[in-house]
This record gives C-alpha cells, structure tokens and sequence, in this order.
C-alpha cells in the first residue's frame, strides 16, 4: 500500500535544500530539515522550542498518520531529541508541521546544539492507524495468560 499524501512547501528554501525523500531505497522516514533563518542554539535542558518544517501535508485518510521521531544520530551522539518524545501529526492536521527540539544534554554539561537553516534534524514516519470500535462490558469475554500483571510481572 503506497498512498497518496499531498505535500504543500512553504518554505522555498526546500527546493534547493531538498524536498522530504527517502535517503535510501529501503529507508522507512524521510528527513525534515530545520527551516530557519538563522542558526538557533539549543542549551541543555532549556525548554523544547518549536522548529519549522516548511511543509504542510494532506492524508485525507482516516487510515493514515504520520509521526515525527528524532534523528537517530543526532540523539544519540549529541543529545538532540524532541521535547514531545513522538510528535503525532493526524491525516486531517493540514497546517504546518513543526519539530519539537529540545537538548537532553546535562544543565551543567555545556553541551549547546546549534541547529543550522537547512540542516536535517528529525524525520517523519508514516504508518496505518487502526481505529477499533469500543464494546463497553463489565468483563471481559477471554481471560489471558498474563491477566493484570504488569511493570515487570514478565521479568526485568
């Protein structure tokens, strides 16, 4: 299943930088590129701030979203992630999508992250949603081998 997703850029600089693609021929996100006018300093442990992607998207499908996840290599080796952990954008959200960006580097670490315009700094994931109808009951129709076990009730 390949859909369709339309994609609005609005930031110009997109089109010289590079359009969202898929960095390889089996690469499961594309990037999205910090689309900013100059380069922004991220200190430890400050609060996440909002960066934009230059893109607008369309699903128009109550069976699609997308998610923004952190770079891989930009967390792990110099603490970029994003401030909302995932960010969740729906198939009916058609305004602008932005990155939360936040550094999780120690506040005494000075360990500043500059984000440069243009630079690639997280990607966005396209996936299926599901959207199960609820049967409220007072119990459930099956048990389960695990029951209400939880928070370790498997091993650690």
């Amino acid at each position: 299943m390949n859909p369709n997703v339309e994609i609005k850029i609005l930031d110009a600089r997109l089109h010289a930088w590079g359009l969202p693609h898929y960095q390889s021929a089996l690469a499961a996100a594309v990037d999205l590129m910090a689309c900013l006018d100059a380069p922004l300093v991220l200190k430890p442990q400050q609060p996440a701030l909002l960066i934009p992607s230059g893109i607008a998207l369309h699903m128009n499908s109550a069976e699609l979203c997308a998610v923004i996840l952190p770079r891989s290599g930009l967390g792990h080796k110099k603490g970029l992630v994003l401030g909302n952990g995932v960010g969740l954008i729906d198939a009916d959200y058609t305004a602008q999508c932005f990155i939360s960006a936040w550094n999780r580097n120690p506040a005494d670490s000075g360990a500043d992250i500059v984000i440069n315009p243009g630079e690639r700094i997280a990607q966005m994931l396209f996936l299926p949603v599901l959207r199960p109808r609820f049967s409220v009951v007072d119990d459930f129709s099956q048990p389960s081998e695990r029951g209400g076990g939880g928070f370790g009730s498997t091993g650690t």
